[in-house]
């Protein structure tokens, strides 16, 4: 008689195996797709994956406790940058930035005057820059554009996942047809935009994801459930990718995912903070952008805005 119990594996996260207790060693095996794999050494997998966990974490403390400005940047002269959202806010100054950097951009946006406002901006600046009209809340235009973006431009190497909507109403009086915009732009489109460039990523062992979240995404607020919801999605999203990375033995891929609070572009224009607890001015974007490629550069896995909220994070 056997027994079967069906565990998830942080070693490939998106497959699943069961263990099949029988009487004697013979019995005792692992099915997995197809192949057999031994208890015992599916067991050492396991603590070496956590082995893996712990030394990055230790890894992260280190690096913490070193000043940013002591720790080595990498050149981005020569990447291949794509941030969505581009045609305006944030979107447009970090490619204007990673522009200046040297690197050539790929802007994506919904709208197209903006976009091209941007391009025209970087190229004044002696950038290179390509310019698409993307809806990333559509899949199949994303992986339309991606394959124009491969043919025209190369492979993308480091992907900003910034484009991002918010309603700003209480739950209740939320549209449907807004919450579901909501979902669709600020997290399922960074599943396509994944889905199109993170294969290339892989094969070569090598490039960055960056995904703009925000302090939403870490703490509940007022009157923004469906943004708050599609935030918590995002770092959710950045921190089970990482670790499937890792554990694919694709470390050379990294990931940063970013998470201000409000920011004085015109998406948040008129918001007044109430909680005692979160009076915070709204965060200048050349402050944003300049610390968001900074963590780029330095390969940090999560960036907090203002810096010193990062203790609440690790308080809640």
């Amino acid at each position: 008689m056997f027994v079967d119990y069906t565990f998830s594996t942080t070693l490939t996260l998106e497959q699943m195996y069961s263990v099949h207790v029988g009487q004697g060693l013979s019995c005792e095996w692992i099915s997995f797709r197809g192949s057999k794999m031994s208890l015992p050494r599916a067991l050492l997998e396991q603590l070496w994956s956590l082995f893996l966990l712990l030394w990055y974490c230790l890894e992260a403390v280190i690096l913490a406790c070193i000043p940013r400005s002591m720790r080595k940047r990498k050149s981005v002269v020569g990447e291949i940058v794509l941030v969505t959202g581009a045609g305006s806010g944030i979107g447009r100054l970090l490619a204007q930035g990673f522009g200046q950097l040297g690197a050539t951009i790929v802007l994506w946006d919904v709208n197209q005057a903006g976009n091209e406002e941007t391009a025209d901006q970087i190229r004044e600046n002696g950038g290179k820059a390509y310019e698409y009209t993307v809806d990333v809340s559509n899949s199949e235009k994303v992986y339309e554009a991606a394959l124009k973006v491969k043919q025209d431009v190369g492979d993308v190497t480091i992907l900003v996942n910034n484009a991002g909507i918010v309603t700003g109403k209480s739950f209740l009086d939320c549209p449907d047809h807004m919450i579901k915009k909501t979902m669709d732009v600020n997290i399922n489109a960074h599943f396509w935009t994944l889905k199109a460039f993170l294969p290339s990523m892989i094969a070569k062992d090598k490039g960055h994801i960056v995904n703009i979240a925000s302090l939403a995404g870490l703490f509940g607020m007022n009157k923004l459930v469906d943004y708050t919801t599609s935030k918590f999605a995002a770092v959710g999203l950045h921190d089970a990718l990482h670790y499937e990375l890792v554990f694919s033995g694709k470390a050379g891929v990294k990931t940063t995912v970013v998470c201000p609070f409000f920011i004085d572009t015109g998406m948040f224009s008129g918001v007044k903070i109430k909680d005692p607890l979160l009076t915070l001015p709204l965060l200048k974007p050349s402050y944003v952008v300049r610390n968001v490629i900074d963590s780029v550069l330095l390969e940090e896995q999560m960036c907090v805005l203002p810096r010193h909220i990062f203790l609440g994070v690790l308080l809640k």
